[in-house]
């Protein structure tokens, strides 16, 4: 039997009042930011960590777009700005396995920081969101909680960017979430040093791998076919022979994955090998057992990786990403839920806030966009119902499972949070709600801050 407290009632002060307010600072909520502060309205942006950039800079996610190829169609705007402005500030390089850059995780918050406040917005690290403050059917701001205590922030429109629609959850917005164990696994990211680049990289040239080697073992992978023979910077063979001698248990046989790039330094980073099925993002006992599991699993990683890995033998643990990675939770229920039909056969929109290539990654699907196809996003997938001042950015826009395999991916996340930002400044500076907003306005906006839309 649950045993409860009742909690007094109490007075909380408002420390900010703001036209837009944007809640989590991943790359939709970031880019959210930033689009709607170049649009000309008063913006603040609440983090809970000590850095912007959410998967990038908290998680350590570098490989941005790694997707891209020759003939890959994007919609440009923040998201290749956040590349251009990386590798201007000496925080990126060349992505392995695409013509995309990686960015670099740690030098990327100082990126975020130059870009948040060459924007004028507001910047509010170390808060956490705790509740909406809801009257009828509008959210007239939130709760944080800080070092400071309690604290609320008002605002004329509030944008979701937390990754797993905490604002939205909380208030009372309908909802769907993917079963636990159906869930895009977890995972633990993790950096390297001590790395021999010249011997590590030999073996990569004399035993390529390809995607096709994700489809074999584990993990049933379904490819267009084009894929199969690609390039991929696949680690597979130094755990299978961990196992087979014993210096790590059988039960992991789920670590193998991508390694990120591989620096002069001898720094090998984004490894991207362990995998934990069943973590449920939204629930904080799930994510303390995954967190400890998933570093325990790395160490094991590394073990093998030393022993049978050419060029490890003295690899060390550099760093953890500060947070586990998650991909899915939960997605609200929109008013337009984007469908697999969409992201596969190139959905068009008379709303559409930007375009992204026909990429798939998730629930055992992996298509590459080689071929210049591509999807049109529409405005309405980042609108909830119930609550008419609120926008959802990043992953958890409203879409089925393939659609969701598709628009988590972070560049998809910028191109709905800044299509997400423009209108919410829009519906300010023009008075009128987010469903009156008037579309192409927003689209003139997304074309003159660079954004492709059609």
């Amino acid at each position: 039997m649950k045993k409860f407290i009742e909690e007094p009632s109490r007075k909380i002060e408002i420390i900010t009042e703001t036209d837009v307010l944007v809640v989590g600072s991943g790359p939709g909520g970031l880019s959210a930011a930033l689009a709607a502060a170049r649009t000309g309205v008063k913006v603040a942006l609440v983090e809970r960590f000590g850095c912007f950039g959410g998967n990038i800079t908290a998680v350590g996610v570098e490989g941005f777009a790694w997707y891209r190829h020759e003939k890959t169609v994007e919609a440009g705007g923040i998201a290749y700005e956040f590349e251009d402005r990386a590798k201007s500030m000496d925080a990126a390089v060349p992505e392995s396995q695409s013509t995309s850059y990686e960015l670099d995780s740690e030098r990327f918050k100082l990126v975020a920081d130059t870009l948040v406040e060459e924007t004028g917005v507001s910047p509010m690290l170390h808060r956490f969101f705790v509740s909406p403050i809801i009257e009828g059917n509008e959210i007239k701001g939130i709760i944080v909680e800080s070092k400071a205590g309690r604290e609320a922030i008002l605002a004329k429109v509030i944008i979701d960017g937390t990754g797993d629609a905490d604002v939205a959850y909380r208030s009372g917005v309908p909802l769907n979430k993917t079963p636990v164990e159906n869930m895009i696994a977890a995972s633990v990211m993790f950096h390297l040093s001590g790395v021999d680049k010249k011997k590590f990289m030999q073996e990569v040239k004399d035993n390529p791998q390809t995607y096709s080697d994700w489809a074999s073992g584990e993990w049933e992978v379904e490819t267009s076919g084009k894929e199969d023979k690609m390039f991929s910077p696949f680690l597979k063979a130094p755990f299978q022979k961990a196992i087979q001698s014993g210096l790590i248990k059988s039960d992991l046989n789920t670590i193998s994955g991508t390694w990120g790039a591989m620096h002069d330094t001898g720094e090998l980073t984004y490894m991207n090998l362990v995998h934990l099925a069943g973590c449920d993002g939204t629930d904080p006992d799930s994510l303390t057992r995954f967190e400890m599991q998933g570093r325990k699993e790395a160490m094991q990683a590394i073990k093998a990786l030393r022993k049978y890995a050419p060029g490890c033998s003295n690899a060390r643990l550099r760093n953890f990403g500060m947070t586990i990675g998650i991909r899915d939770t939960r997605k609200i229920d929109a008013e337009y839920n984007m469908k697999e039909t969409d992201v596969r056969n190139e959905g068009r929109f008379e709303d559409s806030i930007g375009i992204f290539p026909e990429f798939i990654d998730g629930y055992g699907v992996l298509i590459l966009p080689t071929t210049g196809r591509y999807m049109q996003i529409p405005y309405r997938a980042l609108m909830p119902k119930k609550i008419s001042n609120l926008l959802v950015v990043g992953r958890s826009i409203g879409g089925d499972k393939i659609a969701h395999a598709s628009n988590r991916n972070m560049s998809c996340c910028v191109v709905t949070g800044q299509g997400g930002g423009i209108a919410a400044a829009l519906s300010i500076k023009n008075n009128k709600s987010l469903k009156e907003v008037n579309i192409v306005e927003v689209q003139k906006e997304l074309k003159k801050q660079n954004v492709r839309i059609n």
